[in-house]
């Protein structure tokens, strides 16, 4: 395919508390797209409040997908994301709409553009001894391991995000190799598809009083509310959903470990980690564009629909957005 006719496709990712929301609800106004979501946890149905999800009024008058395909207590494989993703994406071309992937799971983002390395089976001896080791000295012990034998991983994965912990010493065992050094080896690239992804930078102390305001909100808005309704409806304490950044701070709450201040204060401490995280991902990322400031700055939204007003103005599907900007 000529890759001049390749279908845009507009990529809005950063930390989190960078308004990457913001920013793709403005370009889906304004292109006429449809948002795809990017975030690992707002796969979850009922993880709202915590996870920052759009406003209903917003989700009724852009279509969203992705957002509340999975029960809390369900499994959701990063391959299952690649599927449901790259299907969503067809499903936007055929209508002849823009497709706007946006969220801040850098994992997700590449298994929709490069496709996931399925590697070696469950190694289930491996996974039960890996248990033993959680529940006997927690699960930062096992992240310490990782870090021995892959230090980009640990960098990668969460210190408790004991899944992806065991898969990628899962693989590094198997393989020999570290997991990392399997990334862009799918035999399945995204194809057909011209990517354009914007990363968003707000300089770290911008960004913290953003997580601490973001923290703030969701406390107020009703973050313990929304995890005692969980339980109350029967999910186990244990569900993958509720290892969430958060969620597990209000577990521990309920539980009497974590008084109301020392809760709101460990939620934005773990959150300035994670966003450090994700940083550390985006930028070893290829090909993504730096947008210094935050996506709910109007200044910022104009420099980005310039940006692919001379990026794809040239591609047939910008007539959409002339008709657009006639009406």
């Amino acid at each position: 395919m000529d890759p001049a006719m390749e279908y845009p496709l507009i990529g809005i990712v950063g930390p989190t508390a960078s308004g990457k929301s913001a920013l793709a609800t403005c370009l889906a106004r304004r292109l006429g797209g449809e948002i795809v979501n990017c975030d690992a946890m707002q796969v979850y149905r009922g993880l709202d409040v915590g996870t920052a999800k759009v406003d209903p009024e917003i989700r009724a008058e852009i279509p969203h997908h992705l957002l509340d395909v999975v029960e809390v207590s369900q499994r959701f494989s990063a391959g299952q994301f690649q599927d449901l993703a790259r299907e969503a994406l067809e499903g936007i071309r055929a209508r002849r709409n823009w497709p706007i992937l946006a969220g801040g799971t850098g994992f997700y983002l590449r298994t929709v553009l490069y496709g996931i390395f399925e590697g070696p089976g469950r190694d289930e001896a491996l996974r039960d001894r890996l248990h033993r080791i959680r529940e006997r000295r927690g699960p930062e012990v096992l992240h310490r391991i990782l870090g021995r034998r892959d230090p980009e991983a640990s960098r990668r994965i969460a210190p408790r995000d004991f899944q992806r912990i065991c898969r990628a010493l899962e693989v590094a065992r198997a393989t020999g190799r570290p997991f990392t050094e399997h990334f862009g080896t799918s035999e399945r690239p995204l194809t057909g598809f011209a990517p354009r992804i914007y990363c968003l930078n707000v300089p770290r102390p911008e960004l913290h009083e953003r997580i601490a305001r973001r923290v703030a909100d969701m406390l107020a808005g009703g973050l313990v509310d929304e995890v005692q309704g969980l339980l109350a409806r029967g999910v186990a304490p244990d569900a993958k959903g509720l290892e969430a950044i958060g969620y597990r701070q209000v577990m521990e709450h309920l539980a009497g470990r974590l008084t109301w201040l020392e809760l709101a204060r460990r939620i934005e401490v773990d959150t300035r980690r994670y966003a450090k995280r994700q940083m550390t991902w985006f930028r070893k990322e290829h090909g993504l564009v730096p947008v210094a400031g935050t996506g709910d700055d109007p200044t910022v939204q104009a420099r980005v629909f310039e940006d692919i007003a001379a990026a794809f103005g040239a591609h047939p599907l910008w007539e959409t957005v002339r008709a657009r900007l006639n009406q």
